[in-house]
């Protein structure tokens, strides 16, 4: 806007009125915003420029303060009728200019013997010529002060009481750190009122002494790093197969909305009623069940992990190579013609890479293929909830020495990547797989839901030309979500 204007709305401001700094004064309202103004000065409102809902200039007065000039008088034969109030004028003496612009430095009068002179109007904070903080501003750090949390109110509290530096109350007894009245005045009644110089060498003593001396620090690995550093140096016995692709998640992001909406009352209890429902399903049974469920189960929304994951055992189960595990023979009969042997479970068992406190474990979910989505979001929940409690609170169930046959690594949890190389280690099935940070994007037939999968797989018992049929398998129940779900569990 070249010329904006403004509507002003006068509040309780009759003529003449008494007002004080910061007072009220009215409301400007443009046709962005509506800001309330106040009174620079102490005075008697004497003229309103603006009448209310007249639009106003910007740039234009809107009303007119007479202010008062106070004089004290010490001596006891001042005349007590002198008048309080004086308005200044253009003089006609000499001590004016020749235009007859008044003097506004020089008072009108010499001060009568005895007199104390007249006291110096205080000026608004914000009038640039105020220069009785300007000496304190040079000295305040303006990023400390900027950082230092307050409200406005308690901020002018403390420039009234002579405090210009908030920061050196910093931390305050609000929430994260935030100063509040009640610091300003125990800092005004405790030891804290001391020289802004002196509060600023102490502060900076402070800050030397708790600087931390740059040198190495020597940290033993822990139990599960160090089990991870042995794992790993074990996968460099396994030659890995490297195989990328992406899965189309428009259509299981269609199905998301419908089963949150249904999540069973087992791991989304719902919140207790005042009273019974007027129609039961359980009203023809003589008890009504009681609803048990273990809490680190309890979930209110859904991912796209958990039916990631279910689509994944159905490929598996059309693929036996993928729910086997290498079982070596035992190591007092070994020899260099003892060959190793492939175990065929029956159900889909699926290791999940775990990010814990206390370092990395793959908890396996058993019998996937046996589970519902709900079931195996319910299990996710549980195994995360555990991981996070120190100790580590994951059973020896639930991590079995034989392991899984497929792990899956969430890393698009965690980060932006859509693609990564795994590393598979023994015990950890035949194969790994990386999932990424699905995105959206434009394809011929519109926008589409897509995520990067990443294979590392068992090079000495997976073929490369089996990997990518068995990806292409999972790829159908992931795009054809009916597939599954027509087939129950």
């Amino acid at each position: 806007m070249t010329d904006p204007t403004l509507l002003p709305h006068f509040r309780s401001v009759k003529v003449p009125a008494k007002v004080e700094t910061f007072d009220l004064l009215c409301e400007v309202q443009s046709d962005k915003a509506t800001v309330e103004i106040t009174s620079p000065f102490d005075g008697v409102v004497s003229q309103l420029l603006v009448k209310e809902g007249e639009i106003a200039k910007v740039g234009q007065g809107l009303c007119t303060i007479d202010v008062e000039e106070e004089e004290e008088h010490a001596s006891e034969g001042s005349t007590p009728d002198t008048p309080a109030i004086s308005q200044t004028r253009a003089s006609d003496s000499s001590s004016g200019d020749a235009s007859g612009t008044p003097d506004l430095e020089t008072p009108n009068s010499a001060p009568a013997s005895g007199a104390h002179p007249p006291k110096v109007r205080r000026r608004h904070p914000l009038d640039p010529n105020n220069t009785s903080t300007q000496g304190v501003d040079a000295s305040i750090d303006k990023d400390a002060e900027s950082k230092t949390l307050a409200t406005p109110s308690v901020r002018h509290f403390a420039r009234e009481v002579g405090i210009p530096r908030l920061s050196q109350l910093w931390p305050g007894t609000g929430k994260n750190g935030r100063i509040e009245k009640r610091d300003v005045d125990a800092w005004l009644s405790g030891s804290g009122k001391t020289s802004t110089t002196a509060t600023q060498t102490q502060s900076s003593a402070v800050a030397s002494s708790t600087v931390v001396p740059e040198e190495e620090i020597t940290v033993e690995l822990g139990r599960t790093r160090w089990a991870m550093w042995r794992a790993m140096e074990q996968s460099l016995k396994i030659p890995h197969f490297g195989y990328s692709t992406t899965l189309d998640l428009t259509n299981l992001n269609a199905l998301l909305p419908a089963l949150n909406s249904n999540i069973p009352p087992e791991f989304n209890p719902p919140p207790p009623a005042k009273y019974a429902p007027a129609v039961s399903p359980h009203s023809v049974l003589p008890n009504k069940p009681s609803l048990q469920s273990d809490p680190n189960t309890h979930y209110s929304r859904l991912t796209f992990l958990p039916l990631l994951l279910k689509s994944l055992s159905r490929a598996m189960q059309e693929w036996p190579l993928f729910r086997s595990s290498i079982s070596h023979p035992p190591e007092s009969s070994a020899s260099s013609t003892t060959k190793p042997n492939l175990v065929i479970r029956p159900h889909s068992d699926i290791a999940i890479a775990l990010s814990t406190p206390t370092g990395l474990y793959t908890p396996t979910i058993q019998g996937v293929d046996q589970k519902s989505a709900f079931e195996i979001m319910g299990e996710l929940r549980r195994l995360s909830n555990l991981g996070r409690t120190i100790p580590n609170g994951l059973t020896p169930k639930d991590m079995p020495k034989r392991g899984a046959t497929l792990t899956v690594s969430n890393v698009g949890a965690i980060g932006k990547g859509e693609f990564a190389a795994p590393l598979l280690v023994p015990g950890g099935g035949v194969a790994i797989v990386a999932i990424g940070r699905a995105k959206w994007v434009q394809r011929d037939e519109g926008r589409r839901l897509e995520v990067g999968i990443s294979w590392s797989a068992d090079h000495r018992v997976v073929e490369g030309a089996e990997m990518a049929a068995f990806t292409e398998t999972w790829r159908t129940f992931v795009e054809q979500p009916g597939l599954w779900a027509a087939a129950g569990r």
